[in-house]
């Protein structure tokens, strides 16, 4: 088994996108790549914390690979949108891939360039390694409850 995280605009979409894909074990929503280990839906809502909405996926790679996993990444959301994914807008809904090791970060690396060429070098997805992951749905599901 191995996990990656991805950013690409609401996580809510593309979480739902991937959790039935063959090879997919388990999808969770969440925030990486800010500046705290622990952060609130209400704080990243302002942008200012330095967190992206992301999806963290748990997959068999003898089911689905990474590459194939980055291959869907890159057509489930518009690449080219700079912090931000139609309508929603921010650094928060950047594009972003958070890698976990050295081959996921060259696999990445190949894959972008790839869609980059295609794209005509307008894509503005980052490549990170993961920092500051924070589990959302507690954040979320209280925040919902809070402004019924």
């Amino acid at each position: 088994m191995q996990k990656c995280t991805l950013a690409m605009g609401c996580f809510w979409g593309p979480e739902e996108n991937f959790k039935n894909k063959p090879g997919i074990l388990h999808t969770e929503v969440g925030y990486a790549g800010g500046n705290s280990s622990q952060t609130t839906y209400e704080e990243v809502c302002t942008g200012n914390t330095g967190h992206a909405e992301v999806v963290k996926l748990t997959f068999d790679e003898n089911i689905i690979t990474f590459k194939k996993i980055l291959d869907l990444f890159f057509k489930m959301h518009d690449p080219t949108q700079k912090d931000m994914q139609y309508p929603d807008v921010g650094t928060q809904y950047r594009s972003e891939i958070f890698y976990e090791n050295e081959k996921q970060k060259q696999e990445a690396s190949e894959i972008l360039d790839v869609f980059n060429k295609k794209l005509e070098g307008k894509i503005q997805t980052n490549i990170s390694k993961i920092k500051n992951y924070c589990k959302a749905e507690e954040y979320h599901q209280k925040y919902i409850e809070k402004n019924r």
